[in-house]
């Protein structure tokens, strides 16, 4: 049997695993991410490494290495183009990796590893076209077209948490205003949570927030899910914002199947059920042609290990 390695680099933890045939995650291995990008590429080294002899295997054993990182990622120059969490620029993250790893390098954004793996064994398997968003600090988009995972001409497209939703809209994290992901993501579920809270003593979502040890992106779901009425506000304003990013996706790339993955996607079909119906109202001809299905991801984080583990082969 032929293995493959996945690296996944956080903000938080780099991981590490090893996929089998059948695309498993058979064993993984991870640490904590320090600051400064040689000793995180040392890092990343060391834990593609020590996950390799949990198996039983060397770095040579191989055929490459794939990573996944949240982060503006040139495949082709193999450069980390962007990093707005580190503020790295233009780093030759697979030329240093190289250094340390004896087999080929294959680098992507992690949405992107994300939707490949859940195209390989997940709830996109079968389908040669999809889209899918990541919902957590940020929102991280992911395209399959005709088989083959969509990135651009130079490599650094399908940022779809960055297309803009509201014409000089709340600021984003990037720079610009109005991004799909200053109202998608969990930072923009927790800002309107509480804007809604401070304009609403009366709400159960202050009680949550205190037992909850604050205010997260589950606040609102939680709360609506008990009959609050100003939570139902949120979490249908929310699901309106989430609902026409995806429609317009849907109008331009026509998926057979959207994937909606990432922390927010626990929610099930509190989230799901409004976005279905509400995304027909932004799908042009709908009522003739339909919508594609709005689905949860089905693999969690391993699909980001599976699809950085597969690149070379995508």
């Amino acid at each position: 049997m032929q293995y493959r390695i996945g690296i996944d680099l956080g903000g938080t933890a780099i991981k590490a695993g090893i996929v089998d045939e059948t695309y498993q995650v058979i064993c993984s291995h991870q640490q904590p991410t320090v600051e400064g990008f040689e000793l995180v590429v040392a890092d990343m080294a060391e834990t593609a490494r020590i996950a390799a002899e949990k198996a039983g295997l060397r770095l040579d054993d191989f055929p490459s290495v794939g990573v996944g990182s949240p982060s503006c990622i040139n495949p082709y120059t193999g450069l980390l183009v962007f990093s707005n969490n580190t503020n790295w620029r233009n780093m030759p993250l697979k030329q240093e990796l190289e250094k340390y790893i004896p087999v080929p390098v294959f680098i992507e954004n992690d949405a992107n590893c994300a939707v490949v793996g859940e195209m390989l064994a997940g709830a996109a398997k079968g389908y040669r076209h999809v889209l899918m968003l990541t919902l957590g600090t940020g929102v991280g988009g992911g395209l399959i077209i005709n088989g083959r995972l969509f990135s651009g001409g130079d490599g650094m497209g399908a940022e779809l948490g960055h297309t803009p939703l509201v014409a000089c809209g709340e600021p984003c994290t990037c720079g610009i205003s109005g991004c799909l992901e200053a109202y998608a993501s969990v930072t923009a579920l927790i800002r309107q949570t509480e804007e809604a809270m401070s304009d609403n003593p009366e709400s159960r979502m202050h009680a949550h927030a205190v037992a909850h040890g604050g205010v997260s992106g589950r606040t609102a779901f939680d709360c609506a899910r008990e009959g609050d009425a100003v939570a139902k506000r949120v979490v249908d304003q929310y699901c309106t914002y989430l609902a026409a990013g995806i429609g317009g996706f849907i109008n331009v790339f026509r998926p057979e199947i959207v994937l909606l993955g990432g922390g927010l996607s626990g929610a099930g079909d509190t989230l799901l059920e409004p976005v279905r119906k509400k995304v027909e109202q932004f799908v042009f001809a709908h009522d003739i042609i339909g919508a594609p299905p709005i689905e949860r991801a089905a693999l969690g984080n391993a699909a980001g290990t599976i699809g950085a583990a597969y690149l070379g082969d995508i």
